[in-house]
């Protein structure tokens, strides 16, 4: 059974590359503000849940509801709106965009949806503040830490206000200390907005931020709550 008030939902997700099935009925849910960490060993499929989950990828059958929607059924145009407007990512290595400062690529979401440069640019200003790195608003990425880039790419994915946060592998090409950090920040600011992380990561000290973790083997996802 479904829990009431999930904003997205997966039902029965079946996909296959070629002969190999990627996922095998796998289910998922996940509620506003909650973090739920996606967890399993490489090639288990839990990559492709995420990216079934917001719409990068069609499943083969099966069913993805975001907000009573029906995201298989919308259009690319309409799944692309999702994108930038109510769905947020963070990737493991950050793609920001080189040849633009700091505070433009956090910027940037709200400038291709159309918001004037100085209002976009103050928002981003007060996210990278919110994420400790207001110091290096005006550098390029090329100039900062690892630690302090991955952040800014965390405030881009949440400068537009989204309802769910796609995290992929986010802390994995940084040391322990500033992966922590990173964690920290990510999940007490979307706690805070009331925005639901779907977290992808082999790591048990990034897996303990979330509130409960499902885990993807040979394509199934199996909710670990209350399993012990």
């Amino acid at each position: 059974m479904t829990p009431a008030g999930s904003l997205l939902i997966a039902t029965s997700l079946h996909k296959t590359y070629g002969h190999t099935p990627a996922l095998d009925g796998a289910d998922f849910s996940i509620h506003p503000g909650e973090v739920v960490a996606v967890m399993g060993p490489s090639g288990s499929g839990k990559s492709t849940l995420l990216h079934c989950l917001a719409g990068i990828v069609k499943p083969d059958s099966g069913s993805v509801h975001y907000n009573g929607r029906e995201l298989t059924t919308l259009s690319d145009a309409e799944r692309s709106g999702l994108r930038r407007g109510e769905f947020g990512f963070v990737f493991q290595f950050g793609q920001l965009v080189p040849e633009l400062s700091c505070v433009e690529n956090v910027a940037l979401p709200l400038r291709l949806n159309g918001t004037k440069r100085k209002e976009a640019e103050d928002r981003a200003s007060a996210w990278m503040e919110r994420l400790e790195v207001a110091d290096v608003a005006h550098k390029r990425p090329g100039e900062v830490s690892g630690g302090q880039g991955q952040r800014v790419a965390v405030a881009r994915s949440l400068v537009t206000g989204p309802r769910v946060l796609f995290a992929d592998e986010p802390t994995g090409a940084l040391d322990s200390l500033n992966g922590e950090r990173v964690m920290e920040l990510l999940t007490e600011a979307a706690r805070e907005s009331r925005t639901a992380v779907v977290l992808v990561t082999h790591e048990a000290r990034v897996a303990a931020y979330s509130d409960r973790e499902v885990v993807v083997r040979d394509g199934k996802a199996r909710d670990m709550a209350g399993v012990r």
